[in-house]
């Protein structure tokens, strides 16, 4: 709930708190679902106050790890949320979380594969496509690539519109059978099946189709604009579909 108080800056979680809760991993405690879902809670609210960056090298249950690029990132809900589309298209729109709600939902079950090497197998999404809000808007003729934008005001990415039409990617709005929660880029993410993780953008917040596609935040930094999995940055993991 928005209760319309600043919200508070992030800082980084105490040496004690990091020591301890690798302990915590390094004890196996988190195989009992309860104590696992507590823990990823906790890690993802940790990672979102940790510019170091050291909470994404603890280990859960669930096996995922927590990355931002933004020493904090200011929470979304019902209330408070807004998707634009715009750019290269002839209707722009903006959706609230019950607009994307009411559309018709697609439900996948793939792996999660990071290009940094960890795999979260069988993991289901749920969303609406993104090719559904592209043909909504009504891309133009010199339209041939997608940038997306986050509400942590620092994270991008870029698909082709041939990418983007694929019915593989998702606006997603749910994880394994949950609304999508803030650390995992909630409320609303982009959900790229069969590409490395980095391209499923984190908290979600604006489409926009243009000329040509344009680097997002780690292909500035070396990573591969193409990011299908086994077959970008070097690496040869299994393929996702």
């Amino acid at each position: 709930m928005n209760t319309g108080q600043p919200e508070e800056e992030g800082r980084p979680i105490g040496r004690r708190v990091f020591l301890g809760t690798l302990g915590l991993g390094a004890l196996g405690v988190i195989s009992a679902p309860t104590l696992q879902r507590g823990l990823e809670s906790f890690l993802g609210g940790a990672a979102d106050k940790d510019p170091t960056g050291l909470t994404g090298l603890l280990p859960n249950g669930g096996g995922f790890r927590y990355y931002s690029v933004a020493t904090s990132v200011p929470r979304r809900n019902a209330e408070n949320y807004r998707l634009t589309v715009d750019g290269l298209v002839d209707r722009p729109a903006s959706y609230t979380l019950a607009d994307l709600r009411s559309m018709p939902q697609t439900r996948l079950v793939r792996d999660v594969q990071c290009v940094t090497g960890w795999r979260v197998p069988d993991t289901p999404f749920e969303g609406v496509r993104l090719s559904r809000l592209l043909d909504a808007a009504g891309v133009r003729a010199k339209g041939t690539a997608v940038r997306f934008t986050c509400f942590d005001g620092t994270y991008s990415e870029s698909l082709t519109l041939a990418q983007a039409r694929r019915a593989d990617v998702l606006v997603a709005l749910r994880m394994r059978d949950e609304d999508l929660a803030h650390a995992h880029g909630g409320p609303v993410r982009l959900y790229v099946a069969p590409m490395y993780f980095y391209k499923s953008a984190k908290w979600l917040s604006g489409i926009t189709v243009t000329k040509d596609v344009r680097p997002g935040y780690w292909e500035e930094r070396g990573y591969d604009v193409d990011a299908w999995v086994g077959r970008s940055n070097g690496r040869d993991d299994e393929p996702t579909s």
